[in-house]
């Protein structure tokens, strides 16, 4: 109850002209920045921090969390529309999102994605201001075997987060992901790993280039190379007028948003792993859990719902340890962390008797950014998808200049703009050969935590990988990847199964067929 009326005392506070035309401003430019390819919200909030640092702590942080909550849901947007995710938390989104919007529902799939965003940060705000000291106790829960348990069980769910025909394909792209991820510096010991002697990769590919190569490049690829018979970008109109309201779109799967939510919520509380995973984990259980799973991938609502309320979610469940342990959820959230040390703000366990009141005030500029996002969705979704209507002529000059932008911006390096360009190219023949660039991307994220983290806990136990075993969560995580083995397998084997019997009748039909047909011409003669 105390929660409640300290959030409700911090949101009266922040109702005042100046404060409210701040957030609603940098959460439009948010949403902007997470809509272009590259300019992520760790980016945004990083180059924001720099010039509000003279700037009173109400109004900076006003800016910083309006930039967040907008960024994070301004990665869908550019997913749909285009394929190509803003931000790697949007990546889930675009395999569903995109096949809508080639279906001519554009608009409805980005408002859609705008109400589960705001569901899902609203849920973060709940949390963060309610239950803040409880997911801290589960997190500090994690050791080093239970990440790697949990990042492992990230990289198997590559085999059903696309649609194949085997889960094969969706592990090699997993493994590939892994491989590109142990490229740079080995962060505990300092060694260089496959670098070839190229100095450049010494500090390793990061996220945004090889992001922005694996789904940016072979996109304009793609759009040049289409015959005049293809379907072309700017052919792709917003016809199809939804019969049901997003309401009661969103209403109808309540199911899944709640799970989806304490799926952000969980694994965004947990430090250094943020929106990203908990995007992928999401999609896949809706997958997993939904009464029509085959649709997924090929334009289902339930495939957008799902990774836009948990990213979002896990807005408030990265904060939740930042501010009350003082280690960051996710990168958004470290940047914030250093945000607040200039500010003069200790973050930590004293936070609630040093400051008592800030944790309620940036849950309250939370929920006033969701009302903000809100607005801004309104007014920029049907703008939003005039993008489609533009010839590939004017438009994929401006992705490929963007995307090349977005990867030299990120650490100013040039050489990274030869990561897109080689990872774009390697994209492109994997796209021909069906191979999905989501499983890739998935296992450059989580390739960082499962190196370190089997390579800490072998050290902790001096070499013994029982400890892997002895921990009860990451045994119930070895339990479930188990479980997911054996049962992606099963399925496996029953779908050839099914399909040889059915080649079987098909010949079975047609032999009977060429028996009917001789049989006539004999009686004919």
């Amino acid at each position: 109850m105390d929660g409640i009326l300290g959030l409700f005392q911090e949101f009266i506070k922040l109702l005042n002209f100046p404060v409210l035309a701040v957030l609603f401003g940098s959460t439009i430019l948010g949403v902007i920045i997470g809509a272009l390819p590259g300019l992520s919200a760790t980016m945004g909030i990083a180059l924001l921090t720099g010039l509000t640092y003279k700037f009173p702590v109400v109004y900076t942080f006003a800016i910083l969390m309006g930039v967040y909550v907008g960024a994070i849901y301004g990665g869908s947007i550019s997913a749909i529309l285009l394929n190509i995710p803003g931000t790697a938390s949007a990546a889930a989104t675009a395999l569903d999102g995109h096949p809508l919007a080639l279906q001519g529902k554009a608009e409805t799939a980005i408002k859609v994605t705008r109400l589960a965003s705001v569901f899902g940060t609203f849920f973060g705000v709940l949390a963060l201001a309610l239950i803040s000291p409880l997911m801290t106790k589960v997190a500090l829960l994690f050791t080093s075997p239970e990440y790697f348990m949990l990042a492992l069980f990230g990289v198997l769910i590559c085999g059903s987060i696309v649609n194949m025909d085997i889960p094969l394909k969706g592990w090699i792209g997993g493994v590939l992901g892994l491989l590109v991820a142990m490229i740079g510096m080995d962060r505990l010991q300092g060694a260089s790993r496959f670098d070839g002697g190229i100095v450049e990769l010494m500090g390793g590919i990061s996220l945004v280039p090889a992001m922005i190569g694996f789904y940016a490049v072979p996109e304009v690829i793609k759009a040049f190379s289409q015959k005049d018979g293809d379907i072309k970008i700017g052919q792709v109109k917003d016809t199809v007028k939804e019969k049901e309201s997003i309401f009661r779109i969103v209403f109808k799967n309540v199911r899944l948003v709640i799970q989806s939510c304490l799926i952000g919520l969980g694994i965004g509380a947990l430090p250094g792993v943020g929106e990203d995973v908990a995007a992928w984990v999401s999609y896949d259980t809706a997958k997993k859990t939904s009464k029509h799973p085959e649709k997924f991938g090929t334009g289902s609502y339930e495939g957008c719902i799902a990774p836009e309320v948990a990213n979002n979610a896990a807005i408030g469940g990265a904060l939740i340890p930042m501010l009350t342990l003082a280690v960051p959820g996710s990168p958004p959230a470290a940047v914030l962390l250093g945000a607040l040390m200039i500010h003069s703000i200790r973050p930590g366990p004293m936070i609630m008797r040093d400051n008592p009141a800030f944790l309620n005030y940036i849950a309250a500029l939370l929920f006033l950014a969701v009302l903000a996002l809100w607005l801004a969705g309104i007014l920029m979704a049907k703008p939003m998808t005039k993008i489609l209507k533009v010839p590939k002529v004017y438009l994929m000059p401006i992705v490929a200049t963007l995307s090349i932008v977005g990867a030299y911006a990120i650490n100013n390096r040039a050489f990274d703009i030869v990561i897109a360009l080689v990872f774009g190219i390697l994209g492109y023949f994997l796209d021909k050969m069906k191979y999905s660039p989501a499983p890739i991307v998935l296992g450059i994220i989580l390739g960082g935590m499962i190196d370190e983290n089997f390579r800490r806990s072998l050290m902790v136990s001096s070499g013994n990988p029982m400890i892997f075993l002895t921990h009860p969560i990451s045994l119930l995580f070895l339990v479930v990847i188990v479980f997911t083995i054996f049962r992606q397998v099963r399925k496996t084997k029953k779908q050839k199964q099914v399909t040889t019997a059915g080649v079987m009748m098909a010949q079975e039909d047609a032999m009977q067929t060429n028996t009917d047909d001789e049989s006539g011409n004999d009686l004919d003669a």
